[in-house]
């Protein structure tokens, strides 16, 4: 047995290292999240529930928590509570499921450092767990602000060293430090979101970055979600609430699809800019705001004004400097670089042997018109991976197989008819589901409606 003294030792060196405790009620997520996110740390730790995260953090000095909103024994968001009313600013990394979206709010009222939706992928927990701890060496001096944007530009939809991701970063590095509002234009699936949360972490705000999705909410719920409101103000108003404005205070709110936001909406966020305070619904007196805002858009917002969809004084005052984000068509240089990086957290997410990607496939890759960008490529990686000793052809009309029972991403595979490999693979993707169509759908990168229509024609077919 330790003596009292060696076990003072002990807890002292761990607290020295670089640590991470995961909660979760989920053993076999936690095991996922444990293998993927130990490169980044001396030390993981996992607990089950609240109680078992409350007896390590007792123990153990943690430079990064990463929990579930809800635990089996009490919330994941009481026991922050209660961190924070100890005065224990450890950052914190929420996840949820994607109906949760009053705890994901309630986690940024309680200064979480990101909060993440279920299901996700590893890569994304990877990123978040990235950003929260080039922020925190950034503030104790541990490395130079360089090392930590550029760390930022080379993960997620960013990896690749072509000219034009280059200068994106370039970009981000320069514009990062100022106050002035940016505006990401690009396609779906470039890697928007990324580069906001880039820019946060380089601008040394002392707040958090809270994304906010402008196209998932009607008017009255995106002013209530934003703004706060006062008790009363509308049915079901039981209490006043703050909005996300006010928890970004001091930090960076990240507007995205700030082209669906609805005219009435525009108005108020307007006002919001030019007096940089907010009031909540139904609340008499504003609250002075000091947020940076970052806004991003796949539509054409000058088109929008000029067609009167899209207000044009809220135009121009986005529009102090407007980043383009490139589509993988224009820096196809990157897909060996990009297909790589997937292969190698994907299949460590699946606990599958790396695949090889040889030369041949990455040509027919490199052929792919790519109108999906990083996402569409991540997926096609996914799917290969997922059906690595089944051939198969993973980009509609193009003979990019995986090779039976090697692991390999080639060329050295049988060929089946598109309908049948289309047909395996959602069956397969369907049973590693247990049969969840909706969880199926967002794997497959299709809408449930689409996979709902095949179903039944297949469901037709065999009387």
């Amino acid at each position: 047995m330790h003596s009292e003294k060696e076990s003072v030792t002990e807890v002292n060196q761990l607290a020295r290292l670089t640590s991470l405790l995961l909660v979760d009620a989920d053993p076999s997520l936690l095991s996922v999240l444990r293998k993927s996110l130990s490169p980044l740390f001396d030390l993981v730790e996992v607990a089950e529930n609240a109680t078992a995260a409350e007896e390590l953090l007792s123990r153990i000095h943690f430079d990064l928590v990463i929990s579930d909103s809800h635990l089996p024994d009490y919330p994941g968001l009481e026991l922050v509570r209660q961190l924070r009313k100890q005065g224990d600013a450890t950052p914190v990394i929420f996840t949820s499921a994607a109906t949760e979206q009053e705890a994901a709010i309630e986690a940024l009222r309680l200064g979480a450092a990101d909060f993440l939706v279920k299901p996700f992928v590893p890569e994304e927990v990877v990123t978040a767990a990235r950003l929260c701890l080039d922020s925190a060496e950034r503030q104790g001096d541990a490395i130079s602000p360089q090392q930590s944007v550029e760390g930022s530009c080379v993960n997620g939809g960013l990896i690749g060293s072509s000219a034009v991701v280059t200068a994106v970063c370039d970009v981000i590095r320069r514009v990062a430090p100022m106050p002035s509002t940016v505006l990401l234009d690009g396609e779906s699936g470039t890697g928007k979101e990324l580069a906001a949360r880039a820019i946060h972490d380089w601008s040394g705000r002392s707040g958090g970055f809270v994304p906010v999705n402008c196209g998932a909410m009607t008017g009255e719920l995106l002013e209530s979600e934003l703004f706060g409101h006062a008790k009363g103000a509308f049915t079901g108003a039981t209490q006043a609430r703050d909005g996300l404005f006010f928890y970004a205070n001091g930090g960076t709110i990240f507007l995205d699809e700030i082209g669906e936001m609805p005219m009435t909406m525009q108005t108020h966020l307007l006002r919001v800019m030019e007096e940089r305070e907010v009031r909540p619904v139904g609340g008499n007196h504003s609250v002075p705001v000091d947020v940076r805002i970052v806004a991003a858009t796949n539509r054409d917002l000058k088109t929008a004004v000029e067609q009167g969809t899209f207000r044009a004084d809220l135009y121009y005052r986005l529009n102090v400097l407007t980043i383009r984000m490139p589509t993988l068509r224009e820096r196809k240089e990157d897909i060996p670089e990009l297909a790589s990086w997937f292969a190698t957290t994907i299949s460590a997410e699946l606990g599958l042997p790396q695949p090889q990607i040889d030369k041949v496939a990455l040509h027919r890759l490199k052929q792919h018109d790519w109108p999906g960008n990083v996402r569409e490529l991540k997926n096609v990686v996914e799917r290969c991976l997922l059906l690595r000793n089944c051939p198969s052809e993973c980009l509609d009309g193009t003979d990019f197989s995986v090779a039976s029972g090697s692991g390999a991403l080639g060329e050295n595979a049988n060929e089946l008819l598109l309908e049948t490999v289309e047909r395996q693979h959602i069956l397969r993707v369907l049973e590693l589901e247990s049969g969840n169509k909706s969880a199926a759908a967002r794997l497959l990168g299709v809408s449930r409606k689409t996979l709902d229509r095949k179903c039944r024609a297949w469901e037709a077919e065999e009387g």
